[in-house]
């Protein structure tokens, strides 16, 4: 009876500690917990007057997160016919975007919503589990405002100049990916065609930051995104 009681705490615990690994056994992400995103302050300020000179488009997809969305330069050109609005700002992390979803992402009424954030959170320490529960949590946000919203997720790209973050970058991915494949998101994978035969970032895709991608780079990213929004 012993031996049976040690082997059923044994079992509970193990339950435990795999479920604090998933986004959703996380406590709820607050604005209160998340860390200081007022930096960020001017750019959603400067999108808000922005916001004010010219009519917003219900219907459109709305782009958010890091400078990887802040800079691809041809992001109407490489989905014709889409209406979009970018609202990357350099630097963000994941929970800047849950941060200020209610002013950058929620008023604009989407019909969809692409993402992405991950690799800054990383370099600063976040872990890839926080990281999950992060993008969790603004799916959240965006779906009480709009119920079904479709969302897709840009996977944490690998970048040469942190590389040595890959194994994190993994991991984070992986858990998006788990948690998307149960909660009706897209996971848009853009981490495997980045890489070159020997597992690492492909150099030709990179500025000579190492860490912002070229016009090739992005090529990979519209060749993934595309077809998503093709089919909304």
């Amino acid at each position: 009876m012993r031996h049976l009681s040690l082997l059923l705490l044994a079992l509970l615990l193990a339950g435990c500690h795999t479920a604090a690994h998933t986004p959703e056994a996380a406590a709820p992400v607050t604005d209160a917990a998340l860390p200081d995103s007022s930096q960020f302050e001017p750019d959603i300020a400067a999108f808000e007057a922005e916001d004010a000179r010219v009519r917003r488009m219900p219907g459109a997809v709305v782009f958010v997160g890091s400078s990887s969305i802040r800079l691809w330069a041809g992001l109407h050109e490489d989905f014709p016919g889409t209406v979009l609005i970018n609202r990357g700002y350099g630097g963000s992390r994941v929970y800047d975007s849950l941060r200020f979803a209610d002013r950058i992402v929620t008023p604009y009424q989407p019909r969809a919503v692409v993402f992405y954030a991950g690799d800054n959170d990383l370099q600063e320490g976040r872990t890839p589990q926080q990281v999950a529960a992060d993008f969790a949590a603004f799916v959240q946000r965006v779906r009480a405002a709009q119920p079904g919203l479709p969302i897709a997720f840009i996977s944490i790209k690998p970048s040469p100049v942190r590389a040595y973050l890959l194994p994190k970058v993994r991991e984070a991915n992986a858990l998006v990916r788990d948690y998307a494949g149960r909660h009706q998101v897209a996971y848009l994978d853009i981490y495997t065609p980045m890489l070159g035969a020997d597992g690492q970032p492909r150099e030709s895709l990179f500025v000579a930051d190492r860490l912002h991608m070229n016009r090739e780079g992005y090529a990979i990213w519209a060749g993934v995104v595309g077809p998503w929004l093709r089919a909304l």
